[in-house]
């Protein structure tokens, strides 16, 4: 059982309509300045007070936070994996890390000793996820989040890629309405609540889940408000999202906090699914060294500026970045913004002193920090059994080679050779269907992981199997062929940098005979040189018709690519993962294996 206080384990199998209430590792980075606190305050339970029966004005309560764990229950791969360190000398190390194995472990390590802790999620926990859990729709990590102990969490916006009913099963419990049970214990569902603060039923305009949850302890009460990306429509299927509306997360929050104020709950934290971009991507980064939240631009930073006040602390997400900053609220009084990277890589230890006296959080003395997920402590049996007994299950699909690599493919880069790999898959396939196929288009969201050379298993080195294709496409698009003119070609790679994409541009991956020059000196859409896009050596023709595969995310105009939404004379085919599957087969074997594609598509420029 987790080291956790007998209070805590009396709550374990609480449902999400009860409230009930149930940790300081060593701060390192990222703290704000401890300001001196009334009477005999001094660091630690109580601050100093020994007295058990009579609790002093001060309570340290232990914030345990993490985000876009995507279910990756067993160690992830290759970068996915890894972290990296900055060094005392400005050098900087990468470490493995990640697996709820030892993220289980690290968690309850961190809880000893701290009899107010509470563990707490940004979104984003499934969704995108390796084939042991999102083959079995993501049942397994709800099982780990409940071992973890995970007392609440924000949804993001991978809870709603198979839409609003499944996301209530995963809350609430039940077999999957078409698959069955996969066990004969049923599936119970979440022992915490997912709150969805900003996601309305569009008839009712009630939020689909409980909006915020209270967390109390012996007189200590602690809000959480929980809302995911107002642009959650823009980056999830169109099915996923139906029938449902995305509100503003500044107003939202604001709304919540008000109504947590009239209960009496003074003490409030953001759970956010919305990140921002450090500017360094090592996790112990001082974001704050530049100035006060200087060192950390992105959606983020806007919206912690227009938060209430009220709000003591922001859990954020959805970027899959690592930062502890502290950005100042709309009074200008500094307030703590933390993410832990993703994949269960870190996890952020937060200190938030609860004022008795007030209810309040007395801000000046919080202390933040992120931790890695070290693979250097031993493994928590409970996490080991659970990953046997669903890998077991998996095993007969996931162990089945697809294919054969010479080295690493990766994911990276803004054209990537996974990505250029996958696009000529996509080609290939539509072919397949239509011979008439010109070209093939990729949404870099899409590709979840890069393909190792080194063995994940048993499997060897070189082998690709089905499960570790799983991991790089889990999402179950469809390929689809449409018809664009050229001009209409032109305009989607132009929306890779312009529109919604300008300032955090999407540049998709290209199959091979297109080409084209990426200008990063300029702005906006004339970052695309159009002069220079060429198919099979000649320029695109903006009156030709040009027959084009992507999925059907892109063809559903997903990521901010309304122009690839208009495609005609549709025609759709199997899944992308099959496709990938196909390519792979038909083009490597054990002696012949496919080498990195050079990623030499796109010419960069600036």
């Amino acid at each position: 059982m987790p080291a956790t206080s007998p209070a805590h384990h009396q709550r374990r199998r609480r449902r999400t309509n009860r409230l009930l209430a149930t940790a300081a590792g060593v701060l390192t980075a990222g703290a704000l300045a401890a300001a001196a606190l009334p009477g005999s305050a001094t660091a630690g339970e109580n601050h100093g007070n020994k007295d058990k029966s009579h609790p002093g004005r001060y309570q340290d309560v232990q914030l345990l936070s993490f985000n876009d764990l995507h279910g990756n229950l067993e160690p992830p791969s290759g970068s996915s994996g890894r972290v990296t360190e900055l060094q005392p000398d400005g050098t900087t190390k990468t470490a493995d890390a990640g697996g709820v194995e030892y993220l289980a472990t690290h968690l309850r390590e961190a809880r000893k000793g701290n009899r107010y802790s509470i563990t707490a999620a940004g979104g984003d926990m499934v969704g995108a996820s390796p084939l042991i859990s999102g083959l079995f729709h993501d049942e397994p990590t709800i099982e780990a989040l409940n071992k973890l102990d995970l007392d609440v969490t924000s949804v993001g916006n991978h809870e709603f890629d198979e839409g609003a009913a499944e996301l209530g099963r995963l809350q609430n419990g039940g077999c999957h309405p078409v698959e069955g049970c996969y066990t004969d214990k049923g599936f119970k569902g979440a022992d915490f609540p997912y709150l969805a603060a900003n996601v309305l039923d569009e008839k009712t305009r009630k939020p689909v889940l409980e909006p915020y949850w209270v967390w109390k302890k012996q007189g200590v009460k602690v809000g959480f408000i929980g809302v995911t990306l107002e642009g959650t429509p823009d980056i999830v299927s169109a099915e996923g999202v139906k029938g449902l509306a995305f509100k503003d997360e500044v107003e939202t929050i604001n709304k919540y906090a008000e109504e947590l104020q009239r209960q009496g709950v003074k003490s409030i934290v953001a759970l956010i699914h919305e990140g921002g971009f450090p500017a360094s991507s090592s996790y112990n980064y001082d974001c704050d060294s530049p100035g006060a939240g200087d060192g950390i631009s992105g959606p983020i930073a806007d919206i912690a500026k227009n938060i209430t006040p009220q709000v003591d602390a922001l859990v954020t997400g959805h970027t899959h970045n690592a930062y502890v900053c502290t950005i100042p609220d709309p009074a200008g009084k500094p307030r703590m913004v933390t993410s832990a990277a993703s994949f269960g890589r870190l996890y952020t230890d937060t200190t938030l002193t609860y004022d008795r006296a007030t209810g309040d959080i007395a801000r000046t003395a919080v202390k933040s920090a992120n931790h890695v997920v070290s693979r250097d402590v031993p493994k928590a049996p409970d996490m080991t059994r659970l990953i046997g007994e669903w890998n077991t299950l998996a095993a007969p699909i996931g162990n089945r080679p697809i294919g054969y690599i010479s080295g690493d493919i990766v994911r990276d880069g803004t054209e990537s050779p996974l990505g250029d790999l996958i696009a000529d898959a996509q080609l290939e396939y539509g072919r397949t269907l239509d011979a008439e196929t010109d070209l093939a288009l990729m949404n870099p969201g899409g590709i979840r992981a890069s393909l190792t050379h080194a063995a994940g298993g048993t499997e060897g080195d070189g082998v690709v199997t089905f499960a570790e294709g799983f991991t790089v496409q889990p999402f179950a698009n469809t390929v689809n062929l449409q018809d664009f003119t050229g001009a209409q070609v032109i305009q989607a790679l132009k929306e890779q940098v312009s529109g919604p994409n300008e300032a955090a541009p999407k540049i998709l991956q290209i199959s091979s005979g297109l080409t084209y020059t990426l200008d990063l000196t300029k702005t906006g859409a004339d970052r695309v040189v159009t002069d220079s896009i060429e198919l099979d050596g000649s320029p695109i023709d903006p009156s030709a018709t040009y027959r084009v595969a992507t999925n059907s995310f892109l063809a559903g105009g997903g990521d901010g690519f309304p122009t690839l939404g208009q495609g005609t004379n549709d025609l759709v085919g199997e899944d992308d993962l099959t496709a990938l599957e196909q390519y792979l087969t038909a083009n490597s074997t054990a002696t012949d294996p496919i080498a990195p594609p050079k990623a030499d598509r796109i010419t960069i420029v600036g």
